[in-house]
């Protein structure tokens, strides 16, 4: 006789059955979560080429080539790469293409880091509550990925700026999996800032006080772009700890000098000079280049400036200057701006033989235009002082001599004064310049400068980076 007590018992009999169950689950799912909670460390490998490293941009990849050539270099040992940065720093419409070498190579894993939502990207939010929330939105993309997505690395090479958040979550993965850190300082983050909008400048001490801070021991080593740069950091304010060396940068073996043939065949082909390839060949137009960020950090008003007296100087000699193709590469926030007054310059006449276009090329097709041209412009402005352009360095490896903004401390160590190009602190100055290289009697300075340039040229990345990261990291004999 089945009672309501037998009833009962079966109900709560499966009941416990069934809670038992559950929690035996659940307690599983925990262990599970905990385990997975703590990240995996360093171990090293029986198969040195086995190994990971690390490239750390907190920006756009395709827009940082130094970080770029560290991994091909890298990958070029026999290593395994990791890139963890921006597809897009802003936006997908800003995104700029990795090194056609990076993409579909076994050995290379990119991990994108989540792009900033639009209402961050455009700044709709007040200042006050947008900055602390782009950071708080990179902090943990940042830590996520590189605790968590990424396989445990040897070593991390991270590239400054910027600083915030990079060095206390690149601190925080050091210490949890075990991975050693090489800091790349390409400029300092503070200085930057101090460039910005009024409503960031009281902001400056504090990204100061936080960069000279944490940077002072946060590297197991250090490198810098220019000997300059690697004594400042040993000195106050920032008082780094660990080695420093410096690392010059230098051409990619895509930038080399382009011999006549094939210099006929690209202008020819190439969509912006096409329609004026024979006067380029000919020397009846000259053929200039400039790339820019189109940043308050390159002043793109001293060119224009200096192109509207190079136009108008031969009113005075009765000689009008050979014409100018000035070809601008680059993407930034400032560039419609720039178009603005070209185009309102040309409307009333100021550039007479001078044409301006802008041009968004293929690393390979950019490379060629450098090879190409007559004259590189450099128009960066170091906010540090102790920085240098990379976009003189693969001019020089093109053969392209410079005339190249001068008044900071670094300049000459990259840019050796009537050598391999030319210095320049004011639009007349740049003006004078153009007049002189660019007019038939210049041909045989401009020469003995494009020498110059071949030869600074002729040191590569990769014997730089194996005498200098190689050793660093241990993938080169010492």
């Amino acid at each position: 006789m089945i009672t309501p007590a037998f009833i009962l018992s079966l109900i709560a009999g499966g009941l416990s059955f069934f809670a038992i169950l559950y929690a035996l689950k659940s307690l599983a799912w925990i262990a599970r979560l905990s385990r997975n909670a703590v990240p995996t460390r360093y171990r090293p490998t029986e198969n040195p080429e086995d190994d990971h490293v690390q490239i750390l941009v907190v920006g756009d990849v395709g827009r940082s080539p130094r970080m770029q050539y560290h991994a091909l270099s890298v990958v070029k040992h026999g290593r395994n790469v990791d890139i963890i940065g921006y597809k897009g720093w802003v936006s997908i419409q800003l995104q700029t293409a990795r090194h056609p070498d990076l993409i579909g190579n076994s050995r290379v894993t990119m991990y994108a880091l989540s792009p900033q939502p639009e209402l961050l990207q455009w700044g709709t939010l007040p200042f006050f509550l947008n900055i602390p929330l782009k950071v708080i939105w990179q902090f943990w993309g940042l830590f996520y990925t590189l605790i968590y997505e990424t396989p445990a690395a040897k070593w991390i090479i991270i590239q400054n700026p910027p600083s915030i958040p990079t060095f206390h979550v690149a601190l925080l993965a050091s210490v949890l999996r075990g991975s050693k850190l090489v800091v790349d300082w390409h400029n300092y983050g503070f200085t930057i800032m101090a460039q910005g909008k009024w409503y960031v400048k009281p902001l400056v001490p504090i990204y100061k006080w936080y960069e000279t801070g944490l940077g002072r021991f946060l590297g197991d080593a250090n490198l810098s772009v220019t000997d300059a740069m690697a004594l400042q950091l040993k000195r106050s304010p920032f008082k780094v700890k660990g080695p420093v060396h410096t690392l010059h940068d230098r051409p990619a073996q895509v930038f080399q000098p382009v011999e006549s043939p094939e210099r006929k065949a690209f202008l020819t082909r190439l969509p912006e000079t096409k329609a004026d390839a024979e006067k380029i060949m000919n020397g009846k137009l000259r053929l200039i280049v400039s790339s820019t960020s189109w940043t308050a950090d390159e002043d793109f008003g001293l060119l224009l400036d200096a192109l509207v007296a190079y136009a108008s100087s031969g009113s005075a000699i009765g000689v009008n200057p050979i014409p100018i193709l000035a070809i601008i590469t680059g993407k930034g926030p400032q560039k419609e701006h720039y178009l603005e007054q070209i185009k309102k310059l040309r409307i009333e006449g100021q550039l007479p033989g001078v044409r301006v276009i802008t041009a968004w090329l293929s690393t390979r097709d950019y490379a060629l235009l450098l090879g190409c041209a007559d004259l590189g412009i450099s128009l960066h402005k170091s906010s540090s002082g102790v920085d240098l352009p990379m976009k003189v360095v693969d001019m020089f490896g093109a053969g392209l001599p410079v005339a190249a903004y001068s008044a900071f401390e670094s300049f000459a160590e990259l840019v050796k004064e009537g050598q391999n190009g030319c210095g320049f602190e004011t639009s007349s100055d740049l003006a004078t310049i153009l007049q002189r290289l660019l007019s038939n009697e210049g041909k045989e300075e401009l020469a003995r400068l494009k020498q110059g340039a071949i030869q600074e040229g002729s040191l590569r990345w990769d014997e730089e980076w194996d005498r200098v990261v190689g050793r660093v990291i241990g993938i080169v004999d010492k």
